[in-house]
């Protein structure tokens, strides 16, 4: 086969052309393959993710092996097709697991007698969808502005130090000061700051994160605009009066986020409005909450359910009622954003709070482990933030004992109070919604088991990779704030120390992998985050399955009594 071109330029040749030459090497990159003329240039291929890709990619590959064959084709053209060819096969390997997903889940992996039915059914209710559409968004590479990032965490670090006594923006009673200086910790006590704070902690909870990521500044946020907007979403919370979906359910999710945002160095890996759009999401990602499922709603026939056509009705419903909140004058936080800022902050918005409807839960662990396993994976930051927020939702089994159990207790609570409406209504108990016929620990074993322990591994994967590349600056963020963990008032600096290790003993001794090395040193092979949540985890999994033998060995106990007494009627 011989090229068209007058002459044969050899790799060198190629990357060494200038814009002068630029016709002659579109000669030599149109060479004949089987007889026909084809053209090898790269400039006005289809887009990866087209059919017509696919098989322009197929015939290229073709030639390429002829031509290897003869020797006659550069370096330079080999490498740009073959580079177009690998990202082809990506976009289409891509696309069967986002197919695969919505086949199949993790739970149809699951030996049938590794959780009880009951369990089983809820978790398959719960967290698998039987039929929906999935929404699909061309993804973006996330956009990296390393010297804007560096300037921001510094800032952010100076932020940090200041009281929230001290601020001019809205006065907080000492109490809650005071429990808001452990806001860093994973496992905080947002239950004691809902006491401290009068049944108010998104209120403080909230606004001294905006502030604490100088939110408030940079979009020129009235504060008594936003002081009303707190207020607003609180109330909309407390509507239901639930056990569980309530504003200290919101506050504790914010709080998580936040924690994910700052301790892992995330925050220096998004812009000032996605960092924005993050914490409100979570902070309004159950507003209004009813207290039932989107599977009631849908049964009953409810208001939301045919408004929203039976998906993701309560989901819809959040996003919907928190924006309608925000068009009122009063309460319009957002009224500085540019044009194009509202757009993005509210896209961001109806993605994250969308993603956490539990039936797509599966489909986005699939998705994005699917995506890591690629050797250049592309993370879409809308996605990584949304499986954020979707772990924060869920991650109250992975902290301390005594706040997971209390949110247990919570949750189950709202749930008989759903079975009971379903009894009157005449519906079939919904899984784990009958007051006489429940398995405490067995459920939430395999809710840690099968969802919330697969989940934070999957986040933390994506958060190591996202990462690697900023982990001199995480590293540096993470020190700063650790120093500044110490109270205001002076009190004992082991503050974070005490509360990440509280789990068990082994807490305290989780490896930082993230230390900077120096310039001339061999590079780690990735970033490592702290993961406070694995000894939480751990115990928290033990003390249910203890919990589990006693519950087994006093129905065993209750079973053997009665087969005696039936016994000694029968003499």
């Amino acid at each position: 086969m011989q090229s068209s071109a007058p002459s044969s330029p050899n790799a060198g040749n190629f990357r060494a052309a200038t814009r002068d030459n630029a016709d002659n090497e579109r000669d030599a990159e149109t060479v004949s393959a089987s007889g026909a003329s084809l053209d090898l240039a790269t400039e006005n291929l289809p887009a990866v993710d087209t059919p017509d890709a696919c098989d322009k990619a197929a015939v290229r590959l073709r030639c390429l092996l002829h031509l290897i064959n003869t020797g006659e084709i550069s370096n330079d053209i080999l490498q740009r097709n073959l580079h177009y060819a690998a990202r082809v096969l990506e976009a289409v390997f891509l696309d069967e697991s986002k197919r695969l997903a919505d086949e199949d889940d993790e739970l149809s992996e699951v030996q049938p007698d590794a959780v009880p039915p009951e369990v089983r059914e809820w978790l398959a209710s719960t967290f698998t969808r039987q039929s929906a559409t999935t929404r699909r968004r061309t993804d973006e590479k996330p956009k990296f502005r390393t010297v804007a990032h560096a300037i921001r965490a510094g800032i952010f670090v100076d932020r940090i130090y200041r009281s929230v006594s001290r601020t001019a923006l809205m006065q907080f009673p000492p109490e809650v000061v005071q429990i808001l200086k452990n806001l860093d910790d994973w496992s905080f006590d947002v239950f004691a700051l809902a006491e401290a704070a009068g049944g108010q902690p998104i209120k403080y909870l909230s606004y001294d994160l905006l502030n604490r990521y100088g939110i408030i500044h940079k979009f020129k946020i009235a504060p008594a605009t936003l002081e009303l907007f707190l207020n607003r979403v609180e109330e909309g919370y407390c509507r239901y009066r639930n056990p569980y979906h309530n504003n200290i359910h919101a506050a504790d999710v914010t709080q998580t986020t936040h924690y994910v945002l700052c301790q892992t160095g995330l925050m220096n890996w998004l812009t000032d409005l996605e960092i924005f759009a993050t914490l409100l999401a979570a902070l309004i990602h159950d507003f209004e909450h009813t207290g039932t499922t989107n599977n009631f709603h849908v049964m009953s026939g409810s208001e939301k359910a045919l408004l929203y056509n039976d998906r993701a009705v309560l989901e819809n419903h959040h996003v919907s009622a928190a924006f309608r909140l925000l068009k009122e004058d009063d309460c319009n936080i957002l009224v500085n954003l540019s044009r194009e800022e509202f757009r993005e902050f509210r896209t961001l918005i109806i993605d994250m709070v969308l993603a956490t409807d539990m039936s797509f839960h599966f489909q986005q662990l699939k998705n994005m482990r699917n995506l890591l396993t690629l050797n250049e994976a592309s993370v879409d930051k809308s996605k990584a933030m949304a499986l954020v927020l979707h772990c924060c939702d869920i991650s109250h089994p992975a902290k301390r004992w005594n706040l997971h159990h209390r949110w247990t207790m919570l949750l189950f609570e709202e749930f008989f109070r759903q079975g009971d409406l379903e009894r009157e209504l005449g519906l079939p108990f919904s899984p784990m919604c009958d007051r006489n016929n429940i398995l405490f620990p067995e459920s939430q074993i395999g809710f840690i088991d099968f969802i919330v322990e697969p989940s934070l591994s999957v986040m933390s994967d994506m958060l190591e990779y996202v990462l690697t590349p900023l982990a001199p600056m995480c590293k540096t963020s993470n020190a700063s704030i650790d120093a500044g963990d110490a109270p205001v008032d002076g009190a004992a600096a082991s503050t974070r120390q005490k509360a990440d290790g509280e789990c068990s003993t082994s807490a305290a001794a989780q490896p930082d992998d993230g230390t900077a090395k120096p310039s001339g040193a061999k590079p780690t092979p990735k970033f490592s985050i702290r993961k406070p949540w694995l000894a939480c985890l751990n115990e928290n999994k033990k003390i249910w399955k203890e919990q589990s033998l006693k519950e087994e060995a006093a129905r065993n106990e209750k079973a053997q009594q009665e087969k005696e007494k039936e016994g000694e009627s029968e003499e």
